[in-house]
Formats: structure tokens, C-alpha cells, sequence
């Protein structure tokens, strides 16, 4: 039996709105402290240092209870497992965190991020954007969520007045007013799919979300660019100077979603 190589105590471990400190044994959530069993917790360490792969039952056990303890082992680990669920708000029939896998153990299945201590090296990682600035991690995800309900209001708004916006496009721009509805149809409704997915994955703070929606910068930046000049349609109302103002902030931010995701939800863990 292979065994596990010792956890290193002073690293710290960020998953979702989760941070482990291993050498004090504490949990916390945004900041506020958790309370977790010591057991539980060494659990946790475990999955943690193999995140991504499995930890077999009979690992956990000699970690965790040596041969020489009478315990009930899987009544004691089964207790362990639920307690940790518990405080993380996991489930075993739709894991965010730890996964069941029956006959063979458990395996950490979100995003890690360590935070290695002083005394070790610093070594930097190619999937680690150490340029990006650094922020609370709430206040970053709700400025997300306001961009993505942002969009979802200028989407709605726009199927609203479907045909005043073509009327404007002949008479103000000599547009063909039928091409301009259809390009504002055709894009409002892709991006009220995208801007509720982005609002429910925030949500339910989805751990992937990060990668997934680097994916998606591609289609992002061609809807926010089309978008972006949708302000001059106001311009009867609002007046020039301002509908070139508003259109400059439009094409800056898909560059502030994407670097609001990649600090809110890390694509990769830093090990």
C-alpha cells in the first residue's frame, strides 16, 4: 500500500470561497472562521494535497488511525465525511467538493489554490497570472454579476423597442431599419442565454466558471463589440458627447469581465 507523503503544514489551500490553513487546522469562509473537527479537518488536509485524485479508505485509515486504535473505522470516517460536507454545503449526490467513489474512496474535485508558505520556494507558474491585481474575492464577483445583469437589462430593453430601434437606424443613420432589428434580435437573444448562465454559475459561485468563461471571451468580445455602439441609437435623446462616452466604456468591458473572472474563479490550481 502506497502511502501518503506528509501534508506540508504551513501551506494554505483556497477553493471557492474556502480557505484551509494547514499548520493552524482552521477553515474559513470569506474571511470567517469555521468550525471543524480535528479529524475531520486531517480529512480534508488529505484531499486537499491530492486534489484531482483519488484517496482510497484504506489511506485515510492509516493516516488517521494508526493499527494499534480500536475504533470503528468506517463508522468514524463515514462520520468524518458528513461533518465535512456539512460545513462546506456539499452533498453526496451532487458534489461540488468532495466526490464518493464507492469501493474506492473519496477525491477532491474542485479548483485548489496554495498559497505555499515563507520558507519555501516561490517558483512562478506559467498558469498563474501573477499580473492580475488583487482583490476581495466578494467584491469581485458581485461586479461580475452587475455586468452580467447589465447586459441582461440593455438585452431586454432593446426587444422592447424593436421597432423603434429600427426607425431610428433610417431616419437618424440611414440604416436599413429591417437588417438593424434583426442583428439586435439575433444578438439579444444569444446574449440572454449567455448573461443568465454567467448569473447562475455566480450564483451558485461554480468553481469552473473561470475557464468556462474563458471559453466564451471569444463570443463575449463579439457581442459586447456589437453592443458597445448601441448608445448612438440614443443619441437623439442623450446627445453625441455622451453616446461616444458610453460606447468607449461598453468596449472596455469585456476586458473587465474577463479579468473579474479569472481573479474571481482561478482556471487552474497554483500547486
Amino acid at each position: 500500500m502506497s502511502s501518503i507523503p506528509p501534508v506540508t503544514s504551513e501551506r494554505r489551500a483556497r477553493f471557492g470561497l474556502y480557505e484551509a490553513n494547514l499548520g493552524a487546522g482552521e477553515l474559513r469562509k470569506s474571511g470567517s472562521k469555521l468550525r471543524l473537527q480535528e479529524q475531520p479537518f486531517q480529512v480534508l488536509a488529505m484531499l486537499l494535497d491530492r486534489a484531482g485524485k483519488v484517496v482510497s479508505r484504506e489511506e485515510l485509515r492509516e493516516r488517521l488511525w494508526p493499527a494499534d486504535t480500536f475504533v470503528d473505522f468506517d463508522h468514524s470516517l463515514n462520520t468524518a465525511i458528513n461533518k465535512l460536507r456539512d460545513v462546506l454545503g456539499d452533498t453526496a449526490s451532487n458534489p461540488r467538493f468532495i466526490e464518493t467513489l464507492p469501493r474506492r474512496g473519496y477525491r477532491f474535485v474542485a479548483p485548489v489554490e496554495w498559497t505555499p508558505s515563507q520558507t519555501e520556494p516561490q517558483s512562478v507558474s506559467p498558469t498563474k497570472h501573477a499580473e492580475l491585481p488583487q482583490g476581495n474575492r466578494r467584491v469581485t464577483a458581485i461586479l461580475f454579476a452587475l455586468l452580467q445583469f447589465m447586459y441582461l437589462i440593455f438585452y431586454t430593453c432593446a426587444l422592447w423597442r424593436l421597432d423603434e430601434i429600427g426607425y431610428i437606424a433610417e431616419m437618424h443613420f440611414h440604416l436599413p431599419g429591417g437588417q438593424v432589428e434583426a442583428l439586435v434580435l439575433v444578438t439579444a437573444l444569444i446574449g440572454i442565454a449567455l448573461r443568465l448562465y454567467t448569473l447562475s454559475a455566480t450564483s451558485f459561485d461554480y468553481p469552473l466558471l473561470g475557464s468556462k468563461f474563458r471559453k466564451l471571451i471569444p463570443l463575449v468580445y463579439l457581442l459586447d463589440l456589437i453592443w458597445a455602439f448601441s448608445p448612438f441609437l440614443l443619441q437623439p435623446r442623450i446627445g453625441m458627447g455622451l453616446a461616444f462616452a458610453s460606447c468607449a466604456a461598453l468596449l472596455y468591458s469585456p476586458f473587465a469581465q474577463r479579468v473579474l473572472a479569472m481573479i474571481t474563479w482561478p482556471s487552474e490550481p497554483s500547486r
